[in-house]
């Protein structure tokens, strides 16, 4: 929607129903459940491709702003205690990256 220059608001209808009506969050999650039953997918429910998302987004480096913004959070904060626990290896990417920091601040002399 970006890319066409449209900026999603409160307002905004990301899923509608085959008439064009907004859904209804219960009747949502009920189509949803059917399709994933029809499909014969794993069941998840709607909200835990919401918190896939957020995950992959943080995975790939996208900066937690933009991840926060797209999920609609009125704090980073929020977005960060809820999403950057199941990233392993944070921990050890933030040493390789002072090492590699320090490194090149310590070949430069």
């Amino acid at each position: 929607m970006l890319r066409l220059g449209i900026r999603q608001t409160e307002e905004t209808q990301v899923c509608l129903q085959p008439n064009y009506e907004p859904w209804a969050p219960r009747n949502l999650s009920s189509a949803f459940y059917k399709f994933i039953k029809a499909s014969g997918l794993q069941r998840v429910r709607l909200h835990d491709l919401r918190h896939s998302h957020a995950t992959h987004l943080l995975m790939a480096n996208v900066h937690p702003k933009i991840v926060q913004e797209r999920l609609g959070h009125a704090n980073i904060a929020t977005t960060m205690d809820l999403y950057t626990h199941v990233m392993p290896g944070m921990q050890d990417e933030a040493a390789s990256r002072v090492d590699a920091a320090l490194r090149a601040a310590i070949s430069k002399e």
